[in-house]
């Protein structure tokens, strides 16, 4: 069951530099300038329930277990449609924005690719 979803709306020119660092920055339609060209824009969508980890961040069909979420990432995520995905399968959070998943391959994201959290 699906407690997010979203939609991949925009690709800033330079949201792909963040991979060399395991991470993905996801920011909602409102990104600030100084940030825009570093996130993959998404619609803002309602959060059915508490994030927590051993849920589930898919990115269309390629799905990666959540290891940790930091104590403000849920909030930004409602709000702003912020939030870092960090892919290094780090079991406690050192960002408070962050969501950390398993290392594993990071995805090849699109405009129209759907992001979603599911239990």
């Amino acid at each position: 069951m699906n407690i997010f979803e979203t939609t991949v709306i925009a690709i800033g020119e330079d949201a792909e530099d963040f991979k060399q660092e395991n991470m993905l920055l996801l920011f909602g339609e409102d990104a600030p300038p100084e940030l825009s060209d570093f996130c993959y824009k998404i619609t803002l969508a309602p959060i059915k329930e508490k994030i927590v980890p051993e849920m589930a961040l898919c990115f269309n069909d390629t799905i990666y277990r959540i290891t940790a979420v930091g104590e403000v990432a849920e909030e930004n995520l409602r709000q702003l449609g912020h939030i870092t995905i960090n892919f290094d399968g780090a079991t406690t959070s050192e960002m408070p924005g962050t969501i950390y998943v398993e290392q594993k391959e990071l995805p090849d994201l699109k405009i129209g690719d759907t992001i979603s959290i599911s239990k």
